[in-house]
């Protein structure tokens, strides 16, 4: 993936005022861009770099869970306004981090549809290979769409790509409409995908994964159950002795999907992390109630955090000076919590659920869970998934989607601020009706 920002530069995105725009500059015609099936490798690839931004997975996307949870805050020697606005549950529509987000999202969005568009005219492509093609770019396409929803809600569904000044104003669709998508892209995926491969490219079991977490916030829960299941049966997937090792080195064998990082397309993560004495920016600390959320002897705090002096900073993602190191979107653990989620809200069998909890606690060294009924277990699972997943970007999304935010969260009063503002930008230059903004912004 190295290579990719020299190709096919008509799938490169530029800034423009309308942010679902995709306007190509200084590139070669569409037409011209896709010959062949290895054209169609080349902008796969394109589509999968969307997620290297800074908007992205490359720093804010996967810093925002946390920091407008409680597992992060700003730190009080940061420089960034936008990130206090995040903290403090608070945010204006003009925040230009959170533009930076929505944009990275639908520039994937664009790239992927562009690719899609010419799949069916490639001569020499087996229906075999179309579909393999496809299936990656629906993953790809997918995972921005519930991305997007997650942080704001109802989101226009952008399906066909957007070339010059075409199609640029669009509705938001409903939030059943955009799972239903979602849902239809990853079926297909998991369908026409390859059984197994490089972790930082779709295969047929990350879809089966980010299907379940999909069900799983839908609430259906069956289907997440039972997709869980499948990964943790069939994927080929294994849970690492020691927690550390998950982040040691890239594509572990509990690792289910990462993002591509290298020291030329470099993640800013451990950059906003790390105190200035290592010489980090220091924009965000971990927040003193995740530090009292760990039980003693848990082996994933010293894995998760660090200290300098007195300072506290997170360290699953610690190359500060290449910013080399993949992140991390899906892993086998997630999959056992899911499945023990998805049976409490059944009211399914507690030995069960409590076996999946218990995987999860034996490797951070900690006893079986003391849980002994359905409300009981509901609360150790959303404990287990603060400290097992802390500093991943998960936390917001688990305190919203349970409807636990206002409960836990102090500075969230209404559930207005359970769904960020659709950016200033879009509201004012996209001319369809159906475009508003979130309530209380």
């Amino acid at each position: 993936m190295k290579k990719i920002s020299i190709i096919v530069m008509v799938l490169l995105t530029a800034m423009s005022c309308n942010t679902l725009e995709v306007e190509p500059q200084n590139s070669i015609p569409a037409a011209g861009a896709f010959q062949t099936k290895k054209d169609i490798d080349r902008g796969i690839l394109g589509a999968y770099a969307s997620f290297q931004s800074l908007g992205y997975y490359g720093r804010i996307y996967a810093i925002y869970s946390d920091l407008a949870a409680d597992n992060l805050i700003h730190s009080p020697d940061a420089t960034a306004s936008d990130n206090a606005e995040v903290d403090n549950n608070n945010i204006l529509p003009e925040n230009g981090f959170v533009r930076g987000m929505w944009v990275s999202c639908y520039d994937g969005i664009n790239v992927a549809n562009n690719v899609i568009d010419k799949v069916p005219v490639i001569e020499d492509m087996t229906e075999d290979e179309r579909n393999a093609a496809l299936a990656e770019l629906y993953f790809i396409r997918a995972l921005n769409h519930f991305n997007l929803m997650n942080y704001f809600g109802a989101i226009p569904l952008k399906l066909q790509p957007t070339v010059g000044v075409t199609s640029l104003d669009a509705p938001r669709n409903s939030v059943s409409e955009v799972y239903a998508k979602i849902i239809e892209d990853l079926t297909f995926a998991s369908k026409y995908l390859r059984t197994s491969g490089v972790k930082t490219r779709a295969t047929k079991y990350a879809a089966k994964a980010l299907l379940a977490r999909v069900y799983l916030y839908k609430g259906d829960y069956a289907k997440a159950s039972d997709l869980a299941n499948e990964v943790i049966e069939n994927g080929n997937y294994t849970i690492l002795s020691n927690y550390a090792d998950i982040f040691a080195d890239d594509g572990s064998s509990e690792s289910i999907f990462e993002i591509y990082f290298s020291q030329t397309e470099r993640n800013r993560i451990a950059e906003y992390n790390f105190p200035k004495s290592l010489n980090g920016r220091r924009e965000v600390q971990p927040d003193p109630s995740v530090l009292a959320a760990y039980e003693v002897n848990d082996k994933r705090f010293d894995a998760s955090v660090a200290f300098a002096g007195l300072e506290p900073y997170a360290i699953k993602y610690d190359d500060l000076s290449l910013g080399a190191d993949n992140f991390i979107v899906i892993r086998l653990a997630e999959m056992y919590l899911i499945r023990a989620e998805a049976k409490t809200n059944l009211n399914g069998d507690i030995a069960a659920i409590k076996d999946d909890i218990n995987v999860i606690r034996k490797r951070a060294n900690l006893n079986n869970t003391k849980a002994n009924t359905i409300s009981q277990l509901a609360t150790a699972i959303e404990n287990e998934r603060r400290v097992e997943f802390a500093f991943e970007g998960q936390r917001w999304f688990d305190l919203v989607r349970t409807g636990r935010a206002i409960a836990v969260l102090p500075n969230v009063k209404s559930i207005n601020q359970t769904l960020f503002p659709i950016p200033s930008d879009e509201i004012q230059t996209n001319n369809d009706p159906g475009m508003t903004q979130n309530p209380g912004y």
